[in-house]
Parts: C-alpha cells; structure tokens; sequence
C-alpha cells in the first residue's frame, strides 16, 4: 500500500503511513520525495557500501533529550546516511528524493515519522537549496508571524498558546522560506504542535490533556485538526517575526523591544535550521538572503518571563503588538516596545 502527502511544500509518495501528514491534494501532479521503509532496499545497499566520510553530528542544543545522531556521506555524495543512537537509520540519495528509513523495537512507525518530519526533512530542504529558519509561525490577519529562537526558549509553547486561541499555526518547529519578487512566503509544515509535557500542563492544565507523539516518547502534540485548534495549510506572506531571547524575572516582563536590522541579521544567521551544514559559499548566500528577508520584514525580540502563568499575558502582548507593526496606519492602543 502507498500513500501520498503533503509537507513543507513537498509532494510526498511514501510506503508507510506517516502520521499527522495531511493527503496531498489532487494539484499536485507529481510527487517530489519518495519515502520508504521495511527491509533495505538496493540502491540504499549498494550505496552504504561506498568510502564514507562523516559530515557532522547533531548538537546538543538542537533539540534537547532527543537522541544524538551522525550524519556520513558516501562515496562521491552518491548518498547520506543518518545514523541515530537509538538505532533509527534514513539513507538519502544524491538528490534527496529517494529516502529509506528504518527503527529498531521498541520504537515504532510514529518514532520513523517523527525523525522523518524532523531532522532527515531539514536536512531534505536543504539539499533542496531552501533557507528554513529554526521557528514556529501563526496566522495572524492572513500573513505568516515567525518566533525564532534557542530550543527551549518557548517558540512551539507560545505558538500552540497562540492556536488555543484561535489562531492558525502555519509551521513549527521548521518554516522553510520562498522568495519570491522582493517578498518571502512562510510554508505550511503539517498539523501539529510537538509539546513538552510541562508545557500541556501549563496549557491544558494536565500533561496528559494531549495524546502523545509515539507510545515511547513523552512529548506530546497539538492536533491542528479544527478541535482545539486550526492549521494554515497555504503558504503566507512573512510579515513580522519576532526573536526569543532567555526568560527574565524582572517585573517589566513579559516585553517586546525593537531590534536593528544588523543585530536582526546576526541573530537570524544562528536560527536557520540545520545552519551547522553549511559550507563557506552556502553561508554566504544565505547571509545574502537573510539581509534581504530583514530589509524587507520587521523583527522585534521578546523577553519572556519566568513564571509560566503569564503566557496569557504574553500572548496579548504579541496580538497587539502585531497589530499595531502589521497595521501602521493604526492608531496605537497602547505601547508594548521599550
């Protein structure tokens, strides 16, 4: 049986159901990714076989307590193989279409999903050439609003908090950009917020209120399915984001300030996904095209604050703040910038 998906803009022919990915609609003609897994397939094989030379490892502040994993090219970049130290493995092709994937007991298909959906389609976009900044993004009034920043510093958290309250979530985790005619359009990923239990707990009022991600996995997710909260399924035009710095206790926070487009730049180049692939030339365009996405897009930075309860606080403080950078021709309500 095989099944056909839609994620990150990509049309996906798969052996194996990935779960949480809608169906692709029937205008994408073709599919651009092939994923399979069960037993290995030839050109998997026969590829593996080939001299291999390591290309890096995952760092440890990328996603904390998810297990480690070296990424290894073989041959003449004739394939990449991931290796995790759980046992998961994905081999990719030269042109990172073809993906064989494959667990070891006690992990399941939901465990393959989520490494698939994660690292391996990182590694995927770029391969692809397609800057994705390490972010979540909203909807807000029809354009796309990012929160970049640190793993842990509360971009899903706050973007989820968002979703609760009635607005769509466009991508998190991963939003892969498309410039287009001086303007950038933030992708779709696919219809779920991944959720520490903390966090349900401190949004839901119990860490068990949402189903969990794989049956041996704690963290958990947001179905972004119209129950409880709404997924963006096209793309939409970036219009603000805003840059996650640590978590204050001062009696100001939470707060938004304003940052300059060099300072903007700078942090944005230390946010791209999976920024540690990059070769010297690889850098130097997408430095280019980040100095044009801060030319172009305002970026504000927020300050959270430590106690947990004033998430909602924070979130109206994002709502009018967007609006008032959204809306310029809007009177302010208030002032939220320092």
């Amino acid at each position: 049986m095989s099944y056909s998906y839609q994620a990150y803009g990509f049309g996906i022919d798969s052996s194996t159901c990935i779960a949480g990915v809608p169906l692709r609609p029937h205008q994408f003609s073709a599919a651009d990714i092939f994923f399979e897994s069960g037993p290995q397939p030839e050109w998997a094989s026969r590829t593996t076989k080939l001299p291999v030379r390591q290309l890096s490892h995952l760092p440890k502040c990328e996603e904390p307590a998810n297990p480690s994993f070296v990424l290894s090219e073989h041959g003449n970049a004739q394939c990449y193989h991931f290796t995790y130290s759980d046992g998961t493995q994905f081999v990719i092709d030269a042109e990172a279409r073809r993906i064989w994937g494959a667990v070891e007991p006690p992990l399941t298909d939901e465990d393959l999903a989520t490494y698939f959906l994660g690292p391996v389609m990182g590694f995927l976009l770029r391969q692809r050439h397609i800057t994705a900044l390490h972010a979540s993004a909203v909807d807000v009034a029809g354009q796309a609003v990012a929160f970049s920043g640190d793993a842990g510093y509360g971009k899903s958290t706050t973007a989820a908090a968002l979703a609760l309250r009635g607005r769509p979530v466009l991508s998190e985790d991963i939003v892969p950009l498309r410039e287009s005619a001086g303007e950038f359009l933030a992708i779709p990923g696919y219809p779920r917020v991944c959720l520490w239990p903390d966090s349900v707990s401190k949004l839901l009022g119990s860490a068990q209120a949402l189903p969990q991600l794989t049956p041996v996995w704690e963290k958990r997710y947001l179905p972004l399915d119209g129950v409880l909260a709404n997924f963006a399924s096209q793309p939409l035009p970036l219009a603000l984001i805003y840059l996650f710095s640590s978590r204050s206790d001062a009696s100001s926070a939470p707060l938004i300030e304003e940052v300059r487009p060099r300072i903007a730049l700078l942090e944005l180049v230390q946010n791209t996904y999976m920024n540690w692939l990059l070769d010297r030339k690889q850098r130097a365009v997408e430095f280019d095209t980040l100095a044009r996405l801060v030319r172009n897009v305002p970026v504000r930075r927020i300050i959270p604050h430590t106690d947990p309860q004033r998430i909602d606080l924070l979130c109206e403080l994002i709502l009018a703040d967007a609006e008032n950078v959204l809306s310029p021709q809007r009177a302010p309500s208030g002032s939220v910038s320092s």
